[in-house]
């Protein structure tokens, strides 16, 4: 499994582009991204949990329905959601539009979209930039930058990979990026994100490593506890790998389902790190659960109390807060059997055992806390369950990020 280049152009066959087609007043940032296989695919995809779905994600649903996806469209500034029937043409249109930009059926193309909710799409911007938009796709990393940058809102940082693995001899690429600050807190994924990869797969293989990888990345990142309308995750193989089809659970589904695994969990944890105004990743490891499913809703809430991550904020080792979290989980556990240690790069620190706190350093304590990334070790000793959920810490700027959003 070897890190490469180029995100979702790494892979063979497919091109990305990006442009600035004033989707937002006053944005000078590109706002419109297009990504294409030039060879047919198979694909799948997961989106949000939320009951209220933006426009883009139930047409990209229907698009699902009918058959593979070949292309994505999908524009920041504006999230097309809770904008009536006005909003879904608007969506129908714009792929529509990319549809016929690419010479594929509109049904082919899925469609997202990021940004202010309950705003109408001004889907004549986008049209009238769609000549631009087909122009501006590349098969190599300026090609993948210029989409990323095009999906991008509240983010501070570029979030994307790129993975070969090799399946029986035959190099397989992996490519993704991921749009998302905040409003995360994934029942899916609280994002945009968008993987290519030139393996030749089944579309149920492909559907069932998806959720797999989603379950043990996205579906464990929490920011701030809330989940958008918009949130979509979407992969799409065109087999110009050229290995032989992976149509059965084997070891070479397992090495292509292994390297998916890698790349979203390392999106996942680049779009913890990257919270609305975070400056710490937060990595909860909890032990000793009665089983992986009860581990992660324990680490997630600790991850996602407000009091925890204003503690990290502080360099605060408040390991109470910890305690508290885990008790309010809703999963069984014997208080007094439970171990808390918190660690960073300035070494590890222990602080409860048995239920009890320890005599501690408060200057070493400090330390650690105050390094950028921080990791929570729980011990239960329930049995083997273990889980890793990422977070970041809750900051003054969150409150004036989101308190002016809209305007």
């Amino acid at each position: 499994m070897k890190p490469i280049h180029g995100g979702v152009c790494a892979p063979q066959g497919f091109q990305a582009g990006g442009i600035r087609c004033g989707i937002k007043g006053g944005s000078l940032k590109r706002d419109l991204a297009l990504i294409y296989s030039q060879a047919p695919c198979t694909s799948a995809a997961l989106f949000t949990a939320n009951r209220v779905k933006a426009a883009s994600v139930l047409v990209s649903q229907q698009h699902l329905a009918q058959g593979p996806i070949r292309g994505i469209i999908a524009n920041s500034g504006n999230a097309n959601a809770c904008t009536g029937e006005a909003g879904i043409a608007a969506a129908r249109r714009m792929a529509e539009l990319a549809g016929k930009a690419l010479g594929i059926p509109g049904e082919q193309v899925a469609v997202a979209s990021t940004g202010v909710i309950g705003v109408p799409l001004p889907i004549e911007a986008i049209a009238e930039a769609m000549e631009a938009l087909r122009h501006s796709l590349r098969s190599d990393v300026q090609g993948h930058e210029a989409a990323l940058e095009a999906i991008m809102t509240t983010d501070t940082r570029k979030k994307a990979g790129a993975l070969e693995i090799a399946i029986a001899g035959f190099p397989v690429r992996l490519g993704g990026m991921v749009k998302g600050s905040g409003m995360i807190h994934p029942n899916m994924g609280t994002m945009l994100c968008f993987i290519t990869t030139d393996a030749f797969i089944s579309q149920e293989l492909l559907d069932l490593a998806l959720r797999r990888s989603v379950q043990r990345s996205f579906n464990r990142v929490t920011v701030d506890g809330d989940t958008s309308t918009n949130d979509t995750i979407l992969i799409m193989a065109n087999g110009e790998g050229h290995n032989p089809r992976i149509q059965t659970q084997g070891p070479d589904f397992a090495v292509f389902a292994a390297a998916l695994e890698e790349l979203c969990i390392s999106l996942a944890r680049a779009m913890a790190r990257d919270g609305e105004g975070a400056t710490k990743l937060l990595t909860v490891t909890l032990r000793g659960a009665p089983d992986e499913a009860s581990a992660a809703v324990l680490a997630k809430s600790v991850a996602s109390s407000n009091l925890v991550k204003a503690a990290c904020f502080g360099a605060d080792a408040n390991w109470g807060r910890v305690l508290c979290a885990l008790g309010y989980a809703g999963i069984a556990f014997d208080p007094h059997q439970v171990e808390i240690a918190f660690a960073s790069a300035a070494g590890r620190l222990e602080l409860c055992k048995g239920g009890t706190g320890l005599p501690f350093s408060e200057d070493k304590a400090k330390q650690i806390l105050l390094e950028d990334a921080i990791e929570i070790i729980i011990t239960l000793g329930h049995g083997p369950g273990e889980a890793v959920v990422w977070g970041c810490d809750l900051t003054y700027n969150y409150i004036k990020i989101n308190g002016d959003y809209r305007s």
